[in-house]
């Protein structure tokens, strides 16, 4: 089944469909999610989908509508982040002619539109306490006004929310409505960075490689050294999915059709930046500095990794581990190793 999402066009005043790339993966988080995923699509309640950046939450609420008996109905999608209070309340809940300047024409709102079908909100933890409240009453009664009118309007539309923001801390805070959280809680679902998805790393970059070189024209798609597969796999990947993407398909266009030996993973590095030659006594201060046997280099290598993974995480040994590729008992026993050098 492709998988498609319909996202509404401002500029035309229609829905354009977008085909939505096949989900990848082989590893135990990601199989699980799917199964997580495909249990909950067929009950019609409210889902949160929580991930970090580049994870692929719009493509698992495509999923969840496409796997629901929503299926044949509308999936809309809105990005929360991207609009204004006061645009985003018209946005969401549509207006009558005349209901602020400009607006020349009654508009449907999302809710309207997604009728019978999934809205998906993007980014709902960065919605304002007065728009979550219309929200929260659209949700509980299916019910809600275009502004600028009085009369009530009945919608039968399944939410699905997104978000990498911390829910209920913000409840806590008073930056999200404890009643929303309620609603629209009914299962939480966590998507899985790349970084607990190790498995899958390298047969992700060979689907977006071979997907690169097909739109470069190329009859085949180029392979990657060892070395560069062994850097692709260590790297830590912030930007998960969306950023390993980006990593091999500029790999892809910059190699012509050999082997890919070298990965850039940050492309802001400026070639022209101020001159790092250094001065005689500092090269002598390097050279004094440095290990002088490989046992030397392995401990200051795994001490430096250590360092970076507990800085990363807040000193959470079980995610630092992780981070790093190891089991808690491997992580331990460096920890116990080099504790203190850290």
């Amino acid at each position: 089944m492709v998988l498609k999402t319909v996202i509404y066009s401002q500029e035309s005043e229609e829905f354009q469909p977008r085909n939505l790339p096949d989900t990848i993966g082989v590893s135990e988080a990601f199989l699980e999610f799917q199964e997580d995923l495909s249990r909950v699509a067929k009950v019609d309640r409210p889902v949160l989908i929580i991930g970090e950046r580049g994870t692929g939450k719009e493509l698992a609420a495509s999923r969840l509508h496409f796997l629901s008996p929503r299926w044949e109905g509308p999936l809309v999608a809105l990005n929360c982040a991207a609009l204004s209070e006061s645009v985003l309340e018209s946005e969401l809940f549509g207006h009558e002619k005349g209901a602020f300047t400009g607006a020349s024409e009654r508009r449907l709102g999302r809710f309207e539109l997604a009728e019978q079908g999934t809205l998906f909100l993007d980014e709902i933890g960065l919605i304002s306490i007065p728009i979550q409240e219309k929200i929260l009453r659209a949700v509980e009664y299916r019910s809600f006004e275009r502004l600028g009118s009085s009369d009530s309007i009945q919608v039968d539309a399944r939410i699905v929310g997104a978000t990498n923001a911390d829910l209920p801390a913000m409840v806590k805070k008073g930056a999200f409505k404890d009643d929303l959280l309620d609603r629209l809680s009914f299962e939480v679902l966590y998507l899985p960075p790349l970084r607990a998805r190790r498995e899958d790393i390298l047969y992700l970059v060979r689907h977006f490689a071979a997907q690169m070189a097909h739109e470069l024209g190329r009859d085949e798609p180029p392979s990657f050294s060892s070395s560069a597969e062994r850097k692709i796999e260590r790297y830590s990947w912030p930007g998960n999915i969306r950023e390993l993407k980006n990593v091999v398909e500029r790999s892809v266009y910059r190699s012509g059709e050999g082997i890919i030996h070298d990965i850039e993973f940050n492309p802001f590095t400026n070639p022209y930046g101020p001159d790092e030659t250094p001065d005689s006594n500092a090269v002598e201060r390097s050279e004094a500095q440095k290990p002088q046997s490989l046992s030397e280099e392995i401990r200051a290598l795994e001490v430096e990794r250590l360092r970076e993974a507990l800085a990363a995480t807040g000193n959470r040994q079980a995610a630092a581990a992780d981070r790093l590729g190891l089991t808690y008992h491997q992580f331990r026993s460096l920890y116990r190793k080099y504790k203190d050098a850290l």
